[in-house]
């Protein structure tokens, strides 16, 4: 099995190496890390990530995942990156992506008709790729899997891994690598974070969603 992962640059690395990090554990499966060449593309929090593989190179792959990130306006303008996630996704077993990494499966034309999640400040954006918003972690339209904003890609890769492999082995992987979260404060989502804390991250979200729905829109 050829599971492969995307890069473009100014990707969120979670996004990435959440799934991956689970999904590399698939019994008799090939990981590939992409992108247009060989050099090693920046995510946005500075780690530079090494591809393993051209897009030139890759093989036929069963599993395609995108993640997201800022990155993702440049990737959705992106005609070589868009080509190729749209050719292999004709022939893979499995189309999925992590956060706004959905715009990207959206701009390849493989969410029309489909339910579909993504990070919570973008959700509003999914008709504008024909899809129709599923408030979950993960959601699954038929071969596609779309996981909300950057830590459900661990939710998904582990929801995937059990459906291909087994629950045993998922939930071996789980415990490997001590995914048993307890974090500090409970304000991961809108519906519980203060109006306080909404309020800091508001026109973050607000300029960027500006700049998808012009790509979108265009």
């Amino acid at each position: 099995m050829n599971v492969g992962f995307i890069l473009f640059p100014n990707l969120t690395q979670l996004d990435l190496t959440g799934p991956l990090q689970v999904l590399h554990r698939l019994p008799g499966s090939t990981t590939h890390i992409l992108a247009r060449t060989r050099d090693p593309v920046p995510s946005d929090c500075g780690l530079g990530l090494v591809p393993t593989a051209s897009f030139a190179e890759a093989p036929q792959l069963d599993l395609i995942c995108v993640p997201g990130g800022f990155g993702v306006v440049g990737a959705m303008q992106d005609a070589e990156i868009i080509g190729f996630v749209a050719r292999q996704a004709e022939r893979a077993s499995y189309v999925t992506s992590v956060c706004t990494g959905a715009f990207v499966l959206g701009r390849a034309g493989l969410l029309q008709g489909k339910r579909a999640t993504t990070h919570w400040a973008y959700t509003g954006l999914l008709p504008l790729v024909g899809a129709t918003h599923e408030a979950a972690r993960v959601v699954r339209d038929g071969r596609v899997i779309t996981a909300g904003g950057v830590t459900s890609g661990i939710d998904f890769g582990l929801a995937l891994l059990a459906e291909i492999a087994g629950t045993e082995l998922a939930q071996a992987v789980q415990l490997g690598i001590e995914y048993d979260p307890a974090p500090p404060f409970d304000c991961g989502h809108p519906s519980r974070a203060p109006a306080a804390v909404q309020a800091k991250v508001a026109g973050r979200y607000e300029a960027a969603r500006g700049a998808y729905r012009k790509v979108l829109a265009g």
